[in-house]
């Protein structure tokens, strides 16, 4: 006999929906950081292999280009920069209070969450403290939460700008195991795209078109 889900969560009242998000979370985090390393091992691999020259060395040989991977990471991120600044600035300041249901968070807090999430794996990044701002908690209007964003993102420029293939393979510890730095910036893109798939339904539930969707410019005439 099936038993309704919902009996579930009764006969456990102690389990919250914020606690289930919070699991949820963790469980997907983890499973995003296994698929980067798999990823990762592939492509270590194929970088040893490789003969060919990634960029000059300084004097303590250590190399000053960013090599293939750590520029994909770096292009993708940019792409995802101008994506979700767009999606925060699209978006009308009356809607940021907009959720389809109350489990899920608002068109604001993901907002908020998305430049919270780029301290939390830039930071690591960096190999320097995260500064906590919880943005997510903290900011509620679509002028401070706008301006949050790009200043978060501002943060992990220095993180995508400065790292190279090289330096991409430093591990630190990360949802409880050794990530490369090239990984954790891998994550931090998937997480940006994971979060711009939710505003993207929400923007079309109130008919706004998201940036990806906008039509392409009409090309200029040739004088």
């Amino acid at each position: 006999m099936k038993r309704d889900p919902t009996a579930y969560i009764e006969a456990a009242p102690e389990v919250s929906a914020l606690n289930l998000r919070s699991q949820e979370s963790q469980m997907k985090f983890q499973a995003m950081a296994s698929a980067v390393v798999l990823f990762l091992v592939s492509t270590a691999a194929f970088a040893q292999d490789s003969k060919a020259p990634q960029g000059a060395s300084n004097s303590k040989g250590e190399q000053t280009s960013q090599g293939p991977f750590s520029t994909y990471n770096k292009i993708f991120y940019a792409r995802m920069k101008t994506i979700l600044v767009s999606s925060a600035e699209k978006m009308p300041e009356e809607n940021y209070n907009f959720k389809p249901t109350d489990a899920v968070r608002s068109y604001g807090q993901i907002v908020g969450h998305l430049a919270d999430a780029q301290y939390n794996f830039c930071s690591m990044a960096l190999g320097e403290t995260n500064p906590g701002l919880k943005i997510e908690e903290t900011k509620t209007t679509k002028a401070d939460l706008v301006a949050a964003l790009k200043g978060a993102l501002a943060y992990c420029d220095k993180a995508y700008d400065g790292a190279t293939d090289a330096s991409g393979t430093q591990t630190v510890k990360l949802f409880g195991m050794d990530m490369p730095k090239f990984g954790v910036l891998n994550i931090n893109n998937a997480h940006d795209m994971e979060h711009y798939g939710n505003l993207v339904t929400y923007m079309r539930l109130k008919n706004i078109v998201p940036p990806t969707s906008e039509p392409a410019p009409a090309a200029q005439p040739k004088k």
